[in-house]
């Protein structure tokens, strides 16, 4: 794999410091997730359903196979001073503490560079390292409060609409991923080591670019989100979801008028001919077409649809998803094992030279490689 020797050292919890080392690993590098001994990573007792694999939560098990754990408290002389012998020898630091812990801790970008100049220090913050917010809790859900998303997302009407994923958390992984493998780059050219950094508000901004750029230059007008049937709120009808006979029916950008011929609705074909319709017509299209398309199931429409290139699909569940055979044919689940419990979880979903990266280890257990980490790199302390 392309990183294949290179060491990292993820001293991050939750979720997105976590999956940028998870991402890194995938693409070869070796992983030490360094841990309180007391506990370990927060994400291991933070519960999304009743579900207990081993002692800890699906979402641990998720984003921390295939790595190692070293136990150490950094509070803690000795502790630390492993944890430098590490870091002279790792390629990257990965960490998501709050602005400033870090530098109390003796593992934050100055100590770093002092300890081994090659060093890539990757950190994720909420906010920044500094201004007003700083020292707020970097959470997805209120980053999502203040980033304008929650009040982009849905429909008019329905107040604050929250995606129901971390999204945050995910993006600013993937973003310090791209500024870790640009600074490697730079590195294999002159030697040094970098600071990277981003921050969940960064990266969720980032995440709007094209509707923040729209709206920048566009007088500051605002969007209006769609009565019903929203997707987007800034794109033309009949870009949304609709209710069918049995589900539901997403249509993206199609030409009204060759829409209109499909479904046999006159009145849409009308008001198709009028200038800018999909924009200033957008409620009452939309109402037409979802009164059309409830007597049908979405079967059928796909099936009347999809030949004239008309570009729709289904409304999935996971149920739905994971037992198709388009789904089936990536091959992205896979299965590993950890003290006699079977985990399945996602791939990397990233292919190198036609092949996916196998995990080879579930996530591990608090301190699980001390001793095999403490000969290998002949650390000192306990």
């Amino acid at each position: 794999m392309p990183l294949e020797g290179l060491l990292v050292l993820d001293m991050a919890q939750f979720l997105s410091g976590p999956s940028a080392a998870l991402r890194l690993r995938d693409l070869g590098a070796r992983v030490i997730k360094i841990e309180r001994p007391d506990g370990g990573d927060i994400c291991r007792t933070l519960y999304m359903t009743d579900t207990d694999l081993g002692g800890d939560s699906t979402l641990f098990h998720a984003i921390n196979r295939d790595k190692l754990s070293f136990a150490a408290d950094l509070k803690d002389p000795k502790d630390l001073a492993a944890v430098h012998q590490l870091m002279a020898r790792a390629d990257v630091v990965i960490q998501n503490f709050r602005p400033g812990v870090a530098d109390r801790l003796g593992v934050g970008w100055q100590a770093a560079r002092q300890i081994n100049p090659r060093l890539i220090h990757a950190t994720i913050s909420g906010y920044g390292e500094e201004g007003p917010w700083a020292g707020l809790p970097g959470q997805d859900l209120l980053v999502q409060a203040v980033s304008g998303v929650m009040w982009l997302n849905g429909s008019e009407g329905h107040g604050p609409v929250p995606v129901g994923l971390a999204v945050a958390d995910m993006l600013a992984g993937h973003a310090l991923v791209e500024g870790i493998l640009a600074a490697l780059v730079r590195r294999g050219i002159s030697g040094q080591g970098a600071r990277v950094e981003t921050s969940l508000l960064e990266a969720i901004v980032d995440f709007q670019f094209e509707v923040l750029t729209t709206h920048l230059n566009d007088n500051g007008r605002l969007p209006k989100r769609d009565a019903s049937h929203g997707a987007h709120a800034y794109l033309a009808a009949p870009y949304g979801v609709y209710a069918t006979r049995d589900g539901h029916l997403a249509l993206a950008m199609t030409p009204l008028p060759k829409l209109a011929a499909l479904l046999d609705l006159p009145d849409l074909a009308r008001l198709a001919e009028e200038p800018d319709s999909a924009f200033t017509q957008r409620e009452a299209i939309k109402l037409m077409i979802a009164r059309h398309l409830a007597s049908e199931t979405t079967g059928h429409w796909l099936a009347l649809l999809r030949p004239h290139d008309i570009w729709c699909a289904p409304v999935m569940d996971w149920p739905g998803l994971l037992s198709h055979d388009a789904f089936r044919r990536l091959e992205m689940l896979g299965r590993v094992r950890r003290d006699g419990v079977d985990v399945t979880t996602t791939r990397s979903p990233i292919r190198i030279d036609g092949a996916r990266p196998e995990a080879q280890a579930a996530a591990p257990a608090i301190g699980e490689h001390n001793d095999l980490l403490r000969a290998e790199f002949d650390l000192t302390g306990r």
